[in-house]
């Protein structure tokens, strides 16, 4: 569905998250539907060999079954109907590919009305505000978050089981999620550093919202079927959080006299059950003329296919942060490389402080990268920079610019590039490592963040390895390197 990192709303875009059991079934098929691709070597023909050639492609075609008649999504539209939705272009299906998602049940041509949800079927602070929590929330100094009042009100209603009018909607959303604010110590333990670090500060985002508001939440006791300690817990905060994060639509609203902050938020059931796949295009937006929040098809979809969406331009590492899964074949996947990575590996350069520090001071210490197709164009440029002696201080800020450097300070940086790719290429087989001891305990509970962290490995050794190869075909022909250099960052 549209995704909405409170954070970033004006890059906000269509999307969601795959359920904690999709995202596990897409990573083991995903892995499954890879290791098809072998190259057979010789020319002998083994037993069963026609046989499992048959199988495996077999295995290898998107099969999908209908969920549609199942009590719960019953339920779900009948909600829906009720409300005035009235598509019957799609169906909820369980996709061997991705898990749950929506399937077409007839051809969409490019251009086509994808779907149409009317404003009465989406949750925001305007249904929040006009429910029995209004009261609290409008007398309530200083004044909610958006974000807060939607995760309240999902947990009241949660706790009101089928008394509650939404029911046939929290009824289908995840029970947990593959977000990072839901790993273990042992999943945050194999992160990327760069993930990790961020891991964490989500983490502590949501126990601060939890904590700060403990007085608001003592004062809505009076309306509460159980004591508010057992009820708004940091369990129930998260995966309230997790779920407005993943699958909230972007959607303006009017200022609020009543809320604090710019509130975007709007969910949207039955629509957040479409998956997210990069090469999709769509347009997504509230149309108030129609008063309903559309989606069109760029690309179109054949009948019975799945229907996609794109939720924007984002790397594995911030799909994973956000959103809890890792796309597959990702073309704006990259690795990123630590400042702590730089010092570490350039840490007999006696000027290498000074160099950081003005790195810093000119904001390019962030989104440093590597992809397949080699280091990115900020990369390259902070690693001309850092080759350079202290006496040369003076080319500092037009290296930054693009000028170039001699031909051993040219050499010296792709080195340089290959160290750090090296570097990061360890790190990554260590984790996946221990990422397969864990798998291999019959007893692990967390199966799912694990696989997710996996899926999300791998494709960083492939980057990595695809890179190395490039930066050591750079190296034979280091003039290459300058044509290849692209003025824009990798990093999304």
């Amino acid at each position: 569905m549209v995704i909405l990192p409170a954070r970033d709303h004006v890059l906000a875009f269509l999307g969601r998250p795959l359920d904690m059991w999709s995202s596990a079934l897409f990573v083991c098929l995903h892995q499954g539907v890879r290791g098809l691709g072998g190259v057979m070597r010789g020319r002998h023909y083994h037993p069963g060999r026609a046989a499992r050639k048959r199988r495996r492609k077999q295995e290898s075609i998107i099969q999908s079954v209908s969920l549609s008649h199942q009590p719960q999504y019953v339920r779900l539209m009948k909600f829906l109907y009720q409300r005035g939705f009235s598509s019957t272009l799609l169906q909820p299906a369980l996709f061997t590919d991705t898990g749950r998602g929506l399937q077409v049940l007839k051809t969409i041509k490019p251009g086509s009305l994808l779907i149409s949800l009317p404003q009465s079927c989406l949750l925001t602070t305007t249904t929040v505000l006009d429910s029995y929590l209004g009261q609290y929330i409008k007398s309530w100094k200083p004044r909610l978050s958006p974000l807060l009042v939607l995760c309240v009100f999902l947990i009241c209603e949660r706790h009101r089981g089928e008394a509650s009018d939404w029911f046939p909607y929290i009824d289908v959303l995840p029970t947990s999620y593959t977000c990072p604010v839901y790993f273990t110590e042992d999943v945050m333990a194999v992160l990327p550093d760069s993930v990790r670090r961020r891991a964490v500060e989500q983490r502590e985002a949501v126990r601060e919202i939890h904590a700060l508001n403990q007085e608001f939440f003592r004062s809505l006791q009076p309306i509460l079927s159980q004591p508010v300690e057992e009820m708004l817990t940091y369990e129930a905060m998260r995966w309230a959080w997790c779920s407005v994060n993943t699958r909230s639509v972007f959607m303006s609203h009017p200022s609020s006299p009543f809320l604090s902050g710019q509130d975007v938020y709007a969910l949207a059931p039955f629509l957040d059950l479409l998956n997210h796949r990069p090469d999709i295009q769509v347009e997504a937006s509230y149309n108030d003329k129609t008063r309903c929040y559309e989606i069109r098809s760029i690309s179109g979809t054949l009948k019975y296919q799945q229907a996609f969406i794109n939720y924007g331009s984002h790397d594995n590492q911030r799909l994973m942060l956000e959103y809890g899964f890792v796309a597959s074949g990702n073309p704006h996947s990259v690795v990123y490389v630590d400042t702590d990575l730089l010092c570490d590996v350039l840490r007999g350069d006696r000027s290498l402080d000074q160099k950081i520090k003005f790195l810093m001071e000119n904001n390019f210490l962030h989104n440093l990268t590597v992809s397949s197709e080699g280091p990115s164009w900020r990369l390259m440029t902070a690693l001309r920079l850092l080759s350079l002696p202290q006496n040369l201080y003076h080319q500092w800020r037009a290296v930054l610019l693009g000028q170039a450097v001699c031909e051993d300070r040219e050499e010296w940086s792709i080195q340089t590039a290959i160290t750090l790719c090296q570097h990061l290429l360890q790190d990554t087989h260590t984790a996946l490592d221990k990422i397969s001891f864990l798998l291999k305990q019959r007893d692990l509970s967390n199966r799912e963040q694990v696989e997710v962290v996996q899926a999300l490995r791998q494709e960083e050794r492939c980057i990595l390895g695809s890179c190395l190869e490039a930066l050591e075909s750079m190296q034979r022909q280091p003039d290459g390197l300058l044509l290849r250099q692209s003025d824009v960052d990798t990093g999304s």
